[in-house]
């Protein structure tokens, strides 16, 4: 697709001379920092607070019977059991995401794919925080093996695992049931590319060149 002045559709970096940059919270998980930059020559600087956060995968499974898996999980800032994908931070340095996904898909519900693609991209709150979240297709499963499993324990200990009609899932995210963001895209990312014979699906290992702290050159200041 192009735009009206004949480019191709498509979000661009658009780098800032950064002025300062301070941590003003630091946290378990994430931190809060407040940058200094320059918007446009010439005028005042400009001071944004954001979290500054390391990322994301996600993986979407599909079984060869149409069926997702979704895992419900306990979610404190909102007070809701929901329904979710697997899914975790990129938090271990030098970490590939598509291998961090897979370690995730594994600690979470047992499982291992063989077969991966990238579904789609996002960030998840670009006006407030820097998550990058990739999200990747997985098929062609089969269990961890029970010595190699993974200790689950404070909210992912109790864990529910389902597999749940691909379309019946979708159904849910558009009745306003599901609401976590990752199972959102991801649903509604597959049901696309499923509609058109995943033809959009991308190699496992693409750079994720949208991230913040993958992308490769940026100027910081």
């Amino acid at each position: 697709m192009t735009t009206t002045d004949g480019g191709v559709l498509g979000d661009s970096l658009s780098p800032r001379r950064l002025l300062s940059s301070q941590t003003v919270y630091d946290g378990r998980i994430w931190d809060v920092v407040q940058d200094t930059f320059e918007f446009t020559p010439g005028n005042e600087p400009l001071v944004r607070d954001y979290i500054e956060h390391p990322g994301a995968v996600a993986v979407l499974v599909l079984n060869d019977a149409d069926e997702v898996l979704l895992i419900n999980q306990y979610r404190h800032p909102v007070r809701m059991n929901l329904w979710e994908i697997p899914a975790g931070l990129l938090d271990v340095a030098g970490e590939p995401p598509h291998l961090a996904a897979a370690r995730e898909l594994a600690e979470e519900t047992d499982l291992i794919a063989a077969d991966w693609s990238v579904l789609v991209d996002l960030f998840l709150s670009p006006g407030s925080s820097s998550e990058a979240i990739r999200i990747y297709l997985a098929r062609t499963t089969r269990p961890v093996p029970a010595e190699q499993r993974h200790q689950r324990t404070d909210e992912e200990a109790d864990m529910a695992v389902a597999w749940v009609p691909f379309d019946d899932a979708v159904a849910a995210v558009l009745a306003g049931r599901i609401h976590n963001p990752s199972a959102v895209a991801g649903l509604l990312a597959a049901a696309a590319s499923r509609a058109g014979g995943y033809a959009s699906l991308r190699p496992v290992d693409e750079a994720f060149e949208a991230h913040p702290r993958l992308r490769s050159g940026e100027p910081r200041a």
